[in-house]
């Protein structure tokens, strides 16, 4: 046996992790939907983000001058 060949057993190892993490992602999207968070993905190095009216843009909904703005006003 090749040494990059993989076990049965790892095979069926790594595709239960994979249905498991898949899983996961799914209903980790659907809470951010609920909660009206955009989920943000990564396609050839570029960010985009899923807007709760599941619009996709390139324009990042939290900008960080927003945020920093924000902890000056509760200083």
């Amino acid at each position: 046996m090749r040494q990059d060949e993989l076990s049965l057993e790892t095979h069926r190892w790594a595709r239960e992790m994979l249905r498991i993490g898949n899983r996961a992602v799914k209903r980790a999207q659907e809470e951010n939907r609920k909660k009206g968070i955009p989920n943000v993905y990564d396609f050839n190095g570029h960010l985009y983000y899923e807007l709760p009216n599941s619009e996709l843009t390139k324009e990042d909904p939290y900008p960080l001058e927003k945020e920093t703005d924000a902890k000056e006003e509760k200083c």
